[in-house]
């Protein structure tokens, strides 16, 4: 590798800030220690926030409200004009609860469709994850993806343990089980935890490629130990190119972007739907660096690996204990500050050669998208799979060119 060469196929110590004063890098919720607080059982119960259509990818930079109601009461109008514009105002099952009232029914304790009813639906089927390895001790979050003890986490969170550490799993009925890795994927931040148990929980995945900016979502976990942890919010934005970590082991996020309060210890667990699917799991935080030594919190900004993305990963660790990275085999000249991605050199062999790519071409787009620099290029292809074809617009000599490259897996 030359000075200025990044290799695309490799994780890079890389932490890029996010533009603003006083706003500082994009990184692990979960690098620092914390008080074991006991555990707490969380919960709103209010309607859900109605499912808004937004404009489709956020704008890209460098590497988590629900909307409040407002009762006004009629007084002097009277009852009948005020329960009127209750009928036109509120959610259907806020409705249904106004004529619960009016006819004296017994309300249910949670209302059908309700933030509190996908709570109590998925958190069974979240765990506080309590890891300790030769790097430390900390604790993070997980979701059970099947019923003989599959969990899903972030790498930072359970790859501690790789080496001689130890996986303590707490669940939501207080019981707890001790965790083996599987396997993990640094450079996605992703990692398989398995237990000795049947007949669990688990929460149902959903689909990250249809989410729109301003879409409902909601984030569950253990943030500073408080197992069974609700916060709610919106998608602020996608596919925002993330890194995060170091020490060699650099995560590259095509994230989804959300307000929702994530903390230390949220890492892990899942970000849910409007429906209480998982579509994304909860992986990093920016922070606005604070005191020397200071733990990082939310400040409405947190970042979650989309679970489209997630689901390739995690399907081959449970198979094989191993997960593949695509490359396209070129280091990227780090010098050029974009917009694209300048090719350095190109690695014999490799699928960006067989297509023809050179030293000194420009990437400006993948499969139509726009690249802003060598982030988001590496997360973009890393959206992808082994075996898929992408094709990259180059830009050589003064000319546009189009380049079809079929990605393969990464040696290392």
């Amino acid at each position: 590798m030359g000075a200025a060469g990044v290799p695309v196929q490799e994780e890079e110590s890389v932490t890029t800030q996010l533009p603003g004063p006083g706003l500082g890098p994009v990184g692990y919720p979960d690098t620092q220690p914390y008080p074991g607080y006991p555990p707490l059982d969380n919960g709103a119960d209010r309607p859900p926030v109605p499912r808004r259509r937004g404009p489709g990818a956020g704008v890209v930079v460098g590497l988590i409200a629900g909307a409040g109601l407002i009762a006004v009461t009629a007084g002097v109008i009277g009852g009948g004009v005020g329960y009127l514009i209750a009928r036109e105002t509120l959610p259907a099952s806020a409705t249904s609860a106004v004529a619960a009232i009016d006819s004296g029914a017994v309300l249910p304790s949670v209302m059908p469709g309700s933030i509190a009813e996908i709570a109590a639906a998925v958190e069974p089927a979240v765990v506080q994850l309590n890891v300790s390895g030769s790097a430390g001790d900390g604790t993070g979050s997980g979701f059970v993806i099947s019923s003989d003890g599959y969990i899903v986490t972030n790498n930072h969170v359970a790859g501690v343990a790789a080496d001689g550490g130890s996986i303590e799993v707490a669940f939501g009925d207080g019981t707890t089980a001790t965790g083996t890795l599987v396997g993990a994927n640094a450079g996605y931040d992703l990692a398989v935890v398995k237990v000795d148990r049947t007949g669990l929980t688990t929460v149902p995945l959903g689909s990250s490629a249809d989410l729109n900016v301003g879409d409902s979502v909601i984030a569950v976990g253990s943030p500073l130990g408080l197992s069974g942890t609700v916060t709610t919010g919106i998608v602020s934005a996608l596919n925002r190119p993330v890194t995060a970590g170091g020490e060699g082991e650099t995560a590259f996020i095509n994230a989804i972007q959300t307000d929702a309060a994530i903390n230390p210890g949220n890492s892990g667990g899942p970000l849910l739907d409007g429906n209480g699917e998982v579509i994304g799991v909860n992986s990093a935080i920016a922070t606005t660096g604070g005191a020397a030594g200071g733990q990082p919190g939310s400040i409405g900004l947190g970042f979650a690996i989309p679970i489209d993305t997630a689901k390739r990963i995690v399907d081959e660790i449970v198979k094989t204990g191993s997960s593949s990275t695509p490359i396209i085999g070129v280091q990227l000249d780090t010098a050029f500050t974009g917009p694209g991605a300048q090719v350095g050199d190109v690695t014999p062999g490799s699928p960006a050669e067989r297509a023809g790519i050179q030293s000194g071409d420009l990437i400006t787009e993948v499969d139509g998208t726009p690249i802003a620099d060598g982030t988001q290029l590496i997360v973009t292809i890393r959206s992808n799979a082994p075996g898929d074809t992408v094709n990259l617009t180059v830009e050589r000599n003064g000319q546009s060119l189009e380049v079809p490259v079929t990605l393969e897996a990464s040696a290392s």
